[in-house]
């Protein structure tokens, strides 16, 4: 049994579309194969050392490295694409009717009710839009009359977008509390999003309103028959890293911490590594989904893996020999292709710990679950109720 799982998502580092992918309009999708086409060579020795290009049926480039670590992709189960299906799934979370999106805009009861409960005198928008864009379109205008921005995208979302000056960041996250609460039975989405912006007068022209670090995501209320309930329900110290909390309402959750960006979430997952003993220390990495994968900029979406993995070289030496490490994704955001959604993909999983003498293939798992199961074997905690555990695999 290992004392302590670090457990890394890589938000959005799909490794090639799924056998269903035309059913989302993803055929081709490939977030790291095709990044690695556009870009050519990607520098990540710590990735290639725990078996991310011997992972069996991608496109990436073999290696003469030989594997220390256990490696495979696995298959999504749930009916969906997103942040919040693709975690859920993880901790045992099957999703089998898919969360209600909102081509056309959200009705008119719907945004009425939302104007009469915050006291807004309208919104902005209302459509399927890019979040970067939509308040360069609409930022004046916001500016001018103080009406919130609301916006969706492919995904289920309902996402309410302000100038920090405009709506204070306590006012804009109540806003988001009404918006949940307004939010249910068959319009119960996945997530309400924060998105707070501020103006950068030295932009270029027509890009003068940029998000800030300040985003807030407000989830539906998971199931407690899950991974974290289990490890808390029975002593186990669970700590959330990023928007970890966000995803999962704080369910499960014992200890957590926001952070600002990818590296400040390795700098907390480190200093949790100091002090925490013992349980689960889990991440979320959102810079690949939300800066690079979104906006598709595939230079920032390679170099971002590059700077993860100079800091993953911290993580492989602060471990202790009863430390397990996993590092997976929860979906695809290809920044190659049609589109700034979501991607229907295969998501890589890597495993390592001190005691691994050789390389192990996982294969093509069935589920994300296999990776909470494999969690929960390992405290010896209640089973959940999709995924096989991989724990024998792992030649501890």
């Amino acid at each position: 049994m290992f004392k302590r799982v670090i457990w890394i998502i890589l938000d959005s580092v799909g490794i090639g579309a799924l056998p269903d992918a035309d059913r989302f309009g993803d055929v081709g999708a490939d977030t790291l194969g095709n990044i690695m086409k556009s870009r050519g060579k990607l520098d990540v020795p710590n990735l290639e050392k725990l078996g991310l290009f011997a992972i069996t049926d991608t496109t990436l480039p073999k290696t003469s490295t030989i594997p220390v670590g256990a490696y495979g992709k696995s298959k999504e189960l749930s009916n969906g694409k997103d942040t919040t299906i693709g975690h859920w799934e993880m901790i045992g979370i099957e999703t089998k009717q898919a969360f209600p999106t909102y081509p056309d805009g959200f009705p008119k009861d719907i945004i009425d009710e939302f104007m009469k409960r915050t006291g807004c005198e309208g919104v902005l928008g209302n459509c399927v839009a890019s979040g970067t864009q939509i308040i360069n379109e609409l930022g004046d205008e916001h500016m001018r009359t103080g009406c919130p921005i609301v916006y969706t995208s492919a995904d289920s979302v309902f996402q309410i977008a302000a100038h920090e000056d405009v709506i204070s960041l306590d006012a804009l996250y109540n806003m988001c509390e009404t918006a949940r609460a307004i939010l249910k039975d068959e319009h119960a989405v996945a997530r309400v999003i924060a998105r707070p912006f501020v103006k950068d007068d030295c932009a270029e022209i027509g890009k003068q309103y940029v998000r800030t670090s300040n985003r807030r995501d407000f989830s539906l209320k998971p199931s407690e028959e899950s991974l974290l309930c289990y490890l808390k329900n029975a002593g186990h110290q669970v700590t959330a890293v990023g928007k970890i909390e966000d995803i999962f309402c704080g369910v499960g959750i014992g200890e957590a911490v926001h952070t600002k960006d990818n590296m400040d979430g390795m700098d907390k997952t480190l200093e949790y590594m100091k002090t925490q003993e013992e349980g689960l220390i889990f991440t979320n990495l959102v810079e690949f989904d939300s800066t690079w994968g979104h906006r598709r900029d595939i230079e920032g979406y390679a170099k971002g893996l590059e700077e993860f993995d100079k800091e993953l070289t911290k993580i492989l030496e602060q471990m202790r020999e009863d430390d397990l490490l996993i590092i997976n994704a929860d979906h695809g955001c290809d920044p190659t292709f049609q589109g700034t959604d979501h991607t229907r993909e295969y998501i890589p999983i890597l495993m390592y710990h001190k005691g691994m003498t050789q390389g192990v293939n996982l294969g093509v798992l069935d589920t994300f679950a296999d990776i909470g199961a494999t969690i929960a074997d390992n405290f010896n905690v209640i089973q959940l109720q999709v995924g096989n555990s991989l724990l024998d695999n792992l030649n501890k």
